[in-house]
């Protein structure tokens, strides 16, 4: 089983970032960070990680009251001395501001809330730990994050991007060439994502000795390190025994011999390297709508309430703790129900 939904040399080097980022911390985060560990993956504590120390970076950079050389020289008392006040500032600031490589950096709310989350964490666990005596952060509410349109693929368009993966019209030559090698892998990978609403964290992550064909099934580790067993169908079947075919023949590099998903590298393929994936063929198919593996997994979850009428399916299949979450994101009521439902209303009998 692939170690936090990465496995090998991928997961080392999250390891070893991870590391080198809580190195230019100040001392008492490395506490926070072990503390959390069993509970969260390691992409977690590295976006963790991040925001912390832009919150720090802006405290000794730009409020009055922290003015100091390194945040490392920061400690638990300077974090007690943290306001109310100070945090709403700091949402303010980061709103858009200057980095230290001179970039123009914009936070939209969704991105603030983040942030905010980050140190939440932080202060929990140590106002938790009777370490300090407050947690401001608690106190200020997280930016109100307005619903965006959900967008999913229509049955049709599904049908023309899995067309596009499987014969490659609309690739460029360039792409092609690089098609004719990977065209079984993409087609697994876009087939079980749109047959199965697998997370793209969880898809990198599995290894071959994760796949079942007696059982057609598969484990996989959910977010927060919990292992679960995902079912796929005929289709998705039919592809993945496609690509195992091939999958056999390649010799992986050293520390990704059980990668399920290689590059043509022979490497464990990233999650940027399978956004990019998706991104290719539905830039061809759908090119109307901007397509990521979220929204892979978004069709797949309203294909199934649509299907099946069950919320509470649809979340165990998803791996949503919150069934509210799910009904908030896949439970959209379509347009032929709508009719639907103006149709069996009777006000007054023929």
């Amino acid at each position: 089983m692939a170690n936090q939904a990465f496995g090998g040399s991928q997961y080392k080097e999250y390891m070893q970032q991870l590391k080198r980022m809580i190195s230019e911390l100040p001392a008492f985060c490395a506490e926070f960070f072990r503390g959390i560990e069993n509970e969260t993956l390691v992409r977690t504590r590295i976006a963790y990680a991040g925001d912390i120390k832009n919150f720090f970076s802006y405290l000794i950079k730009e409020n009055e009251s922290f003015k100091m050389d390194d945040i490392r020289s920061l400690t638990l008392s300077d974090l007690d001395r943290v306001s109310v006040t100070d945090i709403e500032i700091y949402l303010s600031f980061v709103t858009m501001y200057f980095g230290d490589d001179e970039r123009e950096k914009v936070n939209q709310e969704r991105a603030k809330a983040r942030k905010l989350s980050s140190i939440r964490s932080l202060y929990k666990y140590f106002y938790k730990k009777e370490k300090l005596t407050h947690n401001a952060p608690s106190l200020v509410d997280l930016p109100t994050i307005r619903d965006k349109a959900i967008i999913r693929l229509e049955p049709n368009e599904v049908a023309d991007l899995l067309d596009v993966v499987q014969n490659g019209d609309g690739l460029t030559e360039k792409q092609k060439a690089y098609h004719n090698k990977t065209q079984k892998r993409d087609l697994a990978i876009l087939t079980l994502f749109l047959g199965t609403g697998i997370r793209i964290s969880e898809l990198v992550g599995i290894d071959i000795d994760d796949i079942n064909f007696s059982s057609n099934e598969f484990s996989i580790i959910r977010k927060g390190g919990k292992q679960d067993i995902l079912v796929f169908g005929d289709e998705a079947r039919a592809a993945l025994l496609d690509y195992m075919l091939e999958r056999e023949k390649i010799q992986a590099q050293e520390g990704h011999e059980q990668a399920l998903f290689l590059s043509l590298q022979r490497t464990r393929l990233t999650v940027r390297a399978v956004e990019n994936i998706v991104e290719k063929y539905a830039k061809i198919a759908v090119p109307l709508k901007k397509i990521s593996p979220h929204k892979l997994r978004s069709t797949y979850g309203t294909n199934l309430y649509n299907e099946t009428g069950d919320i509470y399916l649809v979340a165990d299949v998803l791996g949503h703790k919150d069934v509210n979450t799910t009904r908030k994101h896949y439970a959209a009521v379509s347009e032929d129900r709508r009719r639907l439902a103006a149709k069996v209303i009777k006000l007054r009998e023929d």
